[in-house]
C-alpha cells in the first residue's frame, strides 16, 4: 500500500457513518499495521486530561504493560515534552527508551496537535533496524492531521477528561 492509498482509506474510515471514535482509531492501527510490513505495533497514546503523562488509547499488535506512561519518560514521553517528531533509528542507541518489547529495533513517534495544543501522538515499533524513512515520517504527520480534524469534529476533546 502506497501512502496516497493509505490517506484514501484513512479519509473513508474517518468518514463512515457507522464508526466511532474508538473504533476509527482501531481501524486506524490495524490499516497501518497489516499494510506496513515494518510496522510490527502501532498505537495511539493521548494526554491523560490535566495529568503530565500520556494513555493508550488503542493499538494494534501485541499487547503491552505500558498503557501509561509519563511526560520526559521513553520515546513517547519526550515527545509528549519537545513536540517534535521523533525517529528512532535503533533503540539500544537511546538511554530514555522503555522497552516494550525485546523485538523492537526502531521506533517512530508523531505528536497529534489539537487546537495548537500536543493532545498526542501516534507510536509505530518495528522489528527492523533504521526501518523508518521520511515516507514514513510524512504519511503518519498527515495522518495525525486527518485524526486531529476528526477529533475536533466529533467533538471528542479531551480523549481523556
Amino acid at each position: 500500500m502506497n501512502s496516497s492509498q493509505a490517506l484514501e482509506k484513512v479519509d473513508q474510515l474517518i468518514n463512515s457513518q457507522d464508526l466511532d471514535v474508538q473504533a476509527t482509531l482501531d481501524q486506524i492501527c490495524g490499516l497501518l499495521q497489516e499494510n506496513y510490513a515494518h510496522y510490527d505495533w502501532v498505537g495511539f497514546y493521548f494526554r491523560n486530561g490535566k495529568k503530565e503523562e500520556l494513555k493508550l488509547k488503542s493499538f494494534a499488535g501485541s499487547p503491552t504493560d505500558h498503557n501509561i506512561i509519563a511526560f520526559g519518560k521513553g520515546i513517547c514521553g519526550q515527545v509528549a515534552v519537545s513536540n517534535q517528531n521523533f525517529v528512532v533509528p535503533d533503540v539500544k542507541a537511546q538511554e530514555n527508551y522503555i522497552a516494550c518489547s525485546i523485538n523492537v529495533k526502531s521506533e517512530i513517534v508523531i505528536p497529534l496537535f489539537a487546537e495548537g495544543e500536543n493532545i498526542g501522538q501516534i507510536d509505530i515499533d518495528s522489528h527492523q533496524i533504521d526501518a523508518f524513512t521520511k515516507e514514513d515520517e510524512q504519511l503518519l504527520t498527515e495522518i495525525n492531521t486527518m485524526i486531529s480534524q476528526f477529533l475536533q469534529k466529533e467533538k471528542a476533546l479531551p480523549i481523556f477528561a
